[in-house]
């Protein structure tokens, strides 16, 4: 029996390929450590057979990779997110799609989470620039003041597992208040963590201090904070991304900020990802990571291993433990 034939699109962390390659799959591996441009993803498929591709977040998988692709019959996303995928063309086509949610990446994400927004409240990065500047003379009673996190209200927008791991850290590592706004109710998180759920999302906006986005991409998330969500945030408030960047209306975002009609945001991801925007970089009450939430060697290597076993599973005839559809 010919063993199957992997394509993975980018070399990632982990031993995914040599897992794959030890079980006797052909796996080749994209060698550019950069996104593979569409019409060189399509070149390649169409001139190759594959039975299955490794995908990533910034690989756009649709109708036209379908079409090149017919011996493709799954498609391993190494991302909990899947909406660089069309899911609902591969489901029509009998395509199983994959993902690599896991606790170590609930984990380091929901970590980012609070080094992002402790690095706003207690100035971190100002600080930082301001001594590599040389401004720095000593101890001064008023330089750089911040704000605890103890006692203020934690509001996250989509309380699934990330979601989750960060109420858990706001409760109990902070002291921090906590409540939530989800579609489905969150049972463990009131029961344990004492969160409220909020009846909508202008709720939770309204009475928190700080805002922290944890929903997935699609058309109803998609600026679901706008310009007049936005505009409902107390002065002093924070918010901070580490889902999506689309699910922010950037440019509304930066004008509140540049206005201080909010207080500071830290920010993962973007609009127009790996576009950012001037106007955010302009801002010193913003701070920027690289879409780098759950780049911990522990979270990478478990998506690196869950991605190969859902490969391994679908080819052994089983259905994927991660299988999106």
């Amino acid at each position: 029996m010919t063993p199957p034939r992997i394509f993975v699109t980018r070399p990632i962390p982990g031993s995914a390929v040599a897992t794959l390659r030890a079980k006797g799959y052909e796996v080749t591996v994209n060698p550019k450590d950069r996104p593979l441009p569409a019409r060189k993803l399509l070149k390649i498929l169409r001139k190759n057979t594959y039975d299955g591709v490794l995908c990533l977040l910034h690989d756009h998988i649709d109708a036209k990779v379908f079409d090149v692709a017919p011996t493709v019959k799954v498609y391993a996303n190494y991302a909990v997110g899947f909406n660089n995928i069309d899911v609902v063309e591969a489901k029509r086509r009998g395509i199983v799609i994959t993902n690599t949610p896991s606790d170590a990446v609930n984990e380091s994400v929901s970590e980012h989470t609070f080094a992002l927004l402790l690095s706003l409240m207690h100035r971190i990065v100002e600080g930082d620039k301001f001594i590599r500047e040389g401004n720095y003379g000593g101890w001064n009673p008023n330089l750089l003041i911040g704000a605890d996190l103890a006692g203020k209200t934690l509001g996250v927008i989509g309380a699934g597992r990330i979601g989750t791991f960060v109420l858990e850290k706001a409760v109990k590592a902070f002291g921090m208040k906590a409540c939530y706004f989800d579609l489905v109710q969150n049972e463990i998180a009131e029961r344990e963590l004492g969160a409220g759920r909020m009846t909508s999302v202008e709720e939770l906006l309204r009475v928190c201090d700080v805002v922290s986005l944890h929903v997935s991409l699609n058309e109803t998330s998609t600026h679901l904070l706008n310009a007049e969500r936005i505009a409902l945030l107390k002065p002093t408030a924070v918010v901070i991304n580490t889902s999506r960047g689309p699910v922010i209306d950037e440019d509304a975002l930066a004008a509140a900020l540049a206005a201080k009609k909010i207080q500071g945001a830290g920010l993962d991801v973007f609009e127009f990802e790996p576009k950012i925007s001037k106007k955010l970089l302009k801002l010193s009450n913003v701070v920027l990571t690289p879409h780098t939430a759950s780049a911990t060697e522990t979270a990478r290597n478990d998506m690196s291993n869950r991605a190969a076993q859902n490969l391994i599973d679908f080819f052994e005839g089983r259905k994927p433990f991660y299988a999106v559809i």
